[in-house]
């Protein structure tokens, strides 16, 4: 296999993204317009950064570390949360902005959908003062949250950790994050920033978004022609794995009564990564991350279990 794509075992995972407050509100059929909607809600620790490096390490990466960026409301309990799940936790506390939050609408019906109503707060506000190249020592690979690049510091700071990566040799990867957010951003500029990717993780709307395409495996087999390993996550569809224009693996979605799909993604890339990081095969990897997801979705938020629970 390509020793862009693969390979490992020794070596931390850094993921740069963001650190939000999740308020999940579980609510069942069509919210009522101008009155009340019953719903459960939960305050919980989520941004889809922070998830990807908490899955990454309950699948047993022993090394993860993440740099965001907090606000002061809320920078105690979310370092406390990281490290409770095993992450070592790079926060930029902002002076001025309060930590993002996003408000989770997730349908009870079998599908458990959700909805996302998100103010990025201060995790958007990540700046290329931010970064150092300290932060890649012992670095493998490093893995970007596509949201960086929705915000105009942030996604400097993106460009400052992609090109300090690719002079260090560590190779990168990164999740789109958002399609309604990517079709605001323009589809050619992201195309033009993921050049410099070893892999990319879409999911299935997403790399239709990309491509024009309408059909998944056309989609990832296209983007594996622009990036050497494009990973097409289609939910209860499973999983695409592309290299060099041609779908290599189709990976079926492990079976799960889901509760709330959120971070579903999340825990797919995480477990992805732990996975080649621990010297997997991306077909392997890919298992590895389907598995993830299924055990997501059947619990509320974006976070595996804690490691103290």
């Amino acid at each position: 296999m390509d020793e862009g794509v693969t390979g490992g075992g020794d070596g931390a995972l850094l993921v740069v993204g963001d650190v939000v407050t999740d308020v999940v509100a579980r609510h069942r059929g069509p919210l009522a317009t101008g009155t009340d909607t019953a719903a459960a809600i939960r305050t919980l620790p989520g941004g889809a950064g922070a998830n990807v490096a908490c899955w990454a390490a309950h699948t047993g990466c022993p090394d993860v570390r993440l740099l965001g960026r907090v606000g002061t409301d809320a920078a105690q309990w979310h370092e406390r949360e990281l490290l409770a799940a095993g992450v070592r936790p790079h926060l930029v506390v902002d002076p001025e902005a309060t930590t993002g939050t996003v408000i989770c609408l997730v349908d009870t019906g079998a599908a458990a959908e959700r909805t996302f109503l998100t103010d990025s707060g201060a995790s958007l506000r990540l700046e290329p003062a931010d970064w150092s190249d300290a932060l890649l020592d012992g670095v493998a690979r490093l893995h970007l949250s596509g949201y960086l690049l929705f915000s105009e510091p942030s996604r400097q700071l993106a460009e400052v950790a992609l090109a300090a990566a690719r002079a260090h040799g560590v190779r990168v990867s990164l999740d789109p994050a958002s399609a309604g957010f990517l079709g605001k951003f323009g589809v050619d500029r992201f195309l033009a920033f993921a050049e410099g990717l070893d892999v990319l993780l879409p999911s299935r709307d997403e790399a239709c978004l990309l491509t024009g395409l309408t059909e998944p495996d056309d989609a990832a087999a296209k983007l594996s022609r622009l990036v050497p390993l494009v990973v097409a996550k289609s939910g209860a569809a499973g999983a695409l794995v592309a290299r060099a224009g041609t779908v290599l693996a189709r990976v079926p979605a492990v079976p799960a009564a889901p509760t709330d799909t959120t971070g579903a993604g999340d825990a797919f890339t995480g477990a992805f990564l732990a996975a080649l990081l621990a010297g997997a095969d991306p077909r392997e990897a890919a298992v590895q991350g389907c598995e993830a997801g299924a055990r997501a979705v059947e619990r509320v938020g974006g976070r595996p279990p804690r490691r103290d629970t």
